[in-house]
């Protein structure tokens, strides 16, 4: 475990219904009344995204937890510990219910953190368990299947799709897992950031999971795929922080405004910040990874502190 200068619990947890989902647990020795924030990581990756840095420092799990909250960070169904799920049966709508049983499990208050392609699973679960979510924030989010568009198909066989991604043609697999390149690394997760430690890509590639083939194609929203928020309404009033770096090659200031824009229109309280428009240029996808992540953190705590504050 990665030392840290305040005294915290650790314990591991693992849910075997509907689907496995392994957990961990990162709180303060002395529980304080901060709601539980749960950390739901993006594509290729797992929880230990959120413990260390690239370049090795102690990660949100651990920051989080010395300001007050007690750290939830599982791992995706079918996806690093929390077991195997045929990936026949791993969709986006499973991982929201296996989630939705970790929440419940857990119990309210609860702050919900997304990155990336767990931005989706986000939005749904705060549809369907807004009972227990005090709030959400979205690093880089993926967009809701509401609002994001199609993604074009040249080519499809039982096996294949050909399809864009970049700005480029590719072909994604359907029935087996897709491994992140190097090339797919250099250019979407670190991109032209300034505070990610090139000289740690190639640990940081060696670190990443492959994506359970349903789970890819449905964040691309092939055929209408992504996952939807089936009743906007039940997000209203509901806080949401989106916030994103200058330099994230996927995620434009006009492409996640326009999930913000889309959110205060269904009546949620959402914000979005961008990240060089308060003097922080720079940063690229991995938010949490990159050499500036504590400074980050504690924007995002301020932000709780005055949406959130303990009882």
């Amino acid at each position: 475990m990665i030392p840290t200068s305040a005294p915290l619990r650790h314990a591991t947890g693992f849910l075997a219904e509907p689907v496995p989902v392994y957990y961990e647990t990162f709180a303060p020795a002395q529980a304080t009344r901060r709601p539980t924030l749960v950390m739901l990581h993006g594509g290729a990756h797992t929880g230990l995204c959120w413990q260390r840095t690239a370049a090795g420092a102690p990660g949100w799990a651990y920051r989080f937890a010395q300001r007050g909250y007690r750290v939830i960070a599982p791992d995706w169904p079918g996806t690093g510990r929390s077991g195997h799920v045929p990936y026949e049966e791993l969709n986006g709508a499973l991982v929201v219910r296996a989630f939705g049983a970790l929440l419940q499990h857990i119990g309210g208050p609860l702050v919900l953190m997304t990155h990336s392609m767990s931005g989706a699973y986000g939005w749904r679960l705060l549809e369907l368990h807004g009972d227990l979510i005090s709030a959400v924030v979205g690093l880089a989010p993926s967009p809701p299947g509401n609002i994001q568009p199609q993604a074009p198909v040249f080519a499809e066989t039982q096996t294949t799709v050909e399809t864009t991604t970049f700005g480029q043609r590719v072909m994604l697999d359907k029935v087996k897992s897709n491994v992140a390149s190097r090339a797919f690394v250099e250019k979407k997760l670190v991109g032209a950031s300034r505070f990610f430690p090139v000289g740690k890509i190639d640990e940081y590639h060696a670190s990443l999971s492959a994506i359970p083939p349903r789970l890819l194609i449905e964040r691309q929203n092939i055929h209408g795929a992504q996952v939807r928020v089936e009743d906007p309404s039940r997000l209203r009033g509901k806080p949401v922080f989106v916030v994103t770096g200058s330099e994230d090659v996927d995620h434009a200031r006009d492409i996640d405004g326009a999930i913000v824009d889309w959110l205060n229109a269904n009546g949620a309280r959402a914000e979005f910040h961008f990240l060089a428009d308060h003097g922080v240029a720079g940063n690229g996808h991995m938010l949490m990874m990159e050499n500036n992540a504590d400074a980050i953190a504690d924007v995002i705590i301020d932000w709780l502190d005055a949406r959130c504050p303990s009882p």
